[in-house]
């Protein structure tokens, strides 16, 4: 029997599992190939490769793409767009971190200073 984390099942909740070509991806966000390819250049998402070298993408992929999307689409332009997603992303990982060391230290407010 595989181990239980290389199980299918497993994958089917896992945002980083590279699930979607890059065909039905771009399918998924309504846009083109080439535009995932792009935002591969300026290393806002960076794809797994099959055994046979095809861009593989995550859900957690696509919804970093899909932002960046909708900021092309109000006229970002894609260097800046995915710029601003990135600076997103880490700020929610902060506030996710911050929620989790307030958690811990028994702290359910944040400390303001007069």
């Amino acid at each position: 029997m595989p181990p239980a984390s290389s199980r299918p099942v497993d994958n089917l909740d896992d945002d980083d599992y590279p699930a979607y070509t890059m065909g039905r991806a771009a399918e998924m966000l309504g846009t083109t190939p080439a535009f995932l390819r792009t935002l591969g250049e300026h290393r806002l998402i960076t794809p797994l490769r099959s055994e046979g070298g095809h861009r593989r993408y995550s859900r957690y992929q696509l919804r970093i793409a899909a932002r960046a999307r909708e900021l092309v689409d109000q006229g970002t332009a894609v260097e800046a767009a995915c710029r601003i997603v990135i600076l997103e992303d880490q700020l929610e990982e902060a506030r996710r971190i911050n929620e989790q060391l307030r958690a811990r230290s028994g702290e359910s407010q944040p400390r303001t200073t007069a």
